[in-house]
């Protein structure tokens, strides 16, 4: 799809896949295309994935610092597309703009899947329910998002200069997004209430970030959503059992299970 303008912001969107629209958030890391998640789920589905403002090649306006802002935006990103009704897969950090998403405008959610998401305090007040990612070793980080960090690991010196642009902006634009309050918003649990359509929260078993306590009260804000725990992957099970994945999602959406 490239370059589609909205509300003087330039979002880069991929487009792929067949059937009904599927919006994909991706998280932290950004988003390319080519992981065999992707492929599987646009044999059902249309996928429509927006780099998020700040991300990849998309633009950043000054007036943008908090989650819901690309939240907002996304909505008018379907309107532009001339989508009435849609489902959502929200990862990491996309899954809480989808949980802020689906907060303003719970008539158009078809159906919702969140993939370990942050945006919720659910903890004391005294404890980060998610460890602190900006001051945790790399290694360490790698560890909590894979069950086989080495697999996954990105060497920089292998990378083209744009590559490495684009991963410090990213790095640089989460910062911006999540920083403070960190990870959540104080808002967005007096808000879930409203999203009455099915939605499953999805998370590895082994994640390191989003522990199964947090997901578990995460979920009882929701007043129609349960939980599916994918055994041999941690935080990104999209790219670790992309097959599983899919199945999951695509039988979800499909009203499965």
């Amino acid at each position: 799809m490239g370059i589609v303008a909205l509300a003087g912001v330039d979002i880069d969107v991929w487009e792929g896949g067949e059937g009904p629209p599927l919006l994909f958030l991706h998280g932290a890391g950004g988003f390319r295309p080519g992981p065999a998640f992707l492929d599987l789920l646009g044999r059902h589905r249309r996928v429509i994935a927006p780099s998020h403002p700040g991300f990849g090649l998309s633009g950043l306006a000054d007036w943008m610092d908090r989650p819901d802002d690309i939240a907002h935006l996304y909505w008018e990103l379907l309107d532009h597309l001339g989508l009435d009704r849609v489902d959502i897969v929200g990862t990491s950090f996309g899954g809480w703009i989808a949980a802020e998403m689906a907060t303003m405008q719970p008539q158009r959610l078809r159906r919702l899947v969140l993939v370990a998401p942050a945006g919720v305090k659910t903890g004391s007040r005294d404890e980060l329910d998610i460890p602190d990612m900006f001051a945790t070793p790399a290694d360490a980080i790698q560890r909590m998002l894979y069950v086989d960090p080495d697999k996954f690991r990105v060497d920089p010196a292998t990378m083209t200069d744009e590559e490495l642009r684009i991963m410090l902006r990213n790095r640089e634009s989460f910062a911006l997004f999540a920083w403070e309050p960190y990870l959540h918003n104080p808002k967005l649990p007096h808000r879930l209430h409203r999203v009455t359509c099915p939605t499953l929260f999805l998370r590895g078993a082994h994640d390191g970030l989003i522990s199964a306590e947090y997901v578990s009260r995460y979920t009882a804000l929701l007043p129609n959503a349960r939980i599916i725990t994918l055994p041999n992957a941690a935080h990104v099970p999209q790219l670790e059992s992309p097959e599983t994945f899919a199945t999951a999602v695509l039988s979800f959406l499909q009203g499965e299970g």
